[in-house]
């Protein structure tokens, strides 16, 4: 059977919040099986906030979500690390607002999951399973779901810009037979450095730094490393889509397909899913209706 999973043990961090530029500290502590990713506030009352899409409340550059009156931002790098391991219920505490956007990406969440260990609960692991193709669109950006046996995900970056145009913009992974770990998890945040006083007019980037993205200018990579990958642009939004497609509260066993869509697309994608009940079906691993094999493939 293969079985839901939790940490073994509480695991800390302490970083800033990429957006509001404020130190926050976060504890990752064990959950019971069905309990799902949620969390809690050390600086407000203890209200739960679940990770879902419905509770998906701006996307403004980053994923935030909202429930009982209480905000948490920037989920999307935690929660695609969270996907990547097979990571099915978690409390998450945060001393402020925003979860840390530690170097932006979701490296350093994998080895804070993996230093903290993983266990098995006694409860079968559950998956959405696409039956029949979701597509959502904004101008000429769409977003789509369809039927596969595992888990398949592609992206097409679109932007016209002397250093973009030198990197591959599109990618397309099947993770039966590709380690989201090795390939996906290391690719950070990025953006022109042109368009940061922009952002931060609107109170938006305020804790961004190379030490947590990579700055692009005119012609050339700012940071001095240079890039993780190649192709780290397209890998980075393909990141972010698995993070905001977690927020279906399951992974998938499905296609999925991106093309210039961001993080307010990406929720309308999981939202027309979780209202098409005809789309999917949800799947135990120890039911019927999907084989072990096809289950294995979107365990990493």
């Amino acid at each position: 059977m293969l079985c839901q999973r939790t940490i073994s043990q509480p695991a800390h961090a302490i970083g800033i919040g990429v957006h509001t530029g404020r130190p926050v500290r976060m504890t990752l502590r064990p959950a019971p099986a069905d309990t799902g990713i949620v969390f809690y506030r050390t600086d407000a009352p203890h209200r739960p906030v679940r990770a879902l899409a419905q509770n998906v409340s701006d996307t403004t550059l980053a994923t935030s979500i909202g429930e009982n009156g209480t905000q948490i931002a920037t989920v999307e790098h935690l929660m695609s690390a969270l996907w990547g391991l097979g990571i099915d219920n978690l409390h998450v505490d945060l001393s402020g607002e925003e979860v840390p956007i530690m170097d932006g990406s979701a490296a350093p969440f994998v080895r804070l999951v993996r230093g903290a260990g993983i266990r098995d609960l006694r409860a079968s692991k559950q998956f959405i399973r696409i039956t029949r193709k979701v597509a959502v669109s904004q101008g000429d950006a769409h977003a789509t779901l369809r039927p596969y046996d595992g888990f398949r995900a592609g992206y097409t970056f679109v932007a016209n810009h002397p250093v973009y145009n030198r990197y591959p913009k599109a990618v397309e992974l099947d993770f039966a037979s590709v380690s989201y770990i090795d390939q996906v998890s290391a690719a950070r945040s990025f953006g022109l450095v042109a368009e940061l006083e922009q952002a931060r007019a609107i109170r938006k980037c305020l804790g961004s730094s190379l030490q947590n993205a990579v700055g692009v200018e005119d012609d050339a990579i700012v940071n001095p490393e240079g890039l993780r990958y190649e192709d780290e642009f397209v890998k980075h939004k393909l990141l972010d889509a698995i993070g905001d497609l977690y927020l279906l509260g399951l992974p998938v066993i499905g296609a999925f397909d991106g093309y210039k869509s961001g993080h307010a697309l990406n929720n309308k994608l999981a939202r027309a899913v979780l209202r098409c009940t005809d789309a999917w079906v949800r799947v135990t691993a120890s039911g019927a209706a999907a084989e072990p094999d096809t289950l294995r493939a979107v365990l990493h």
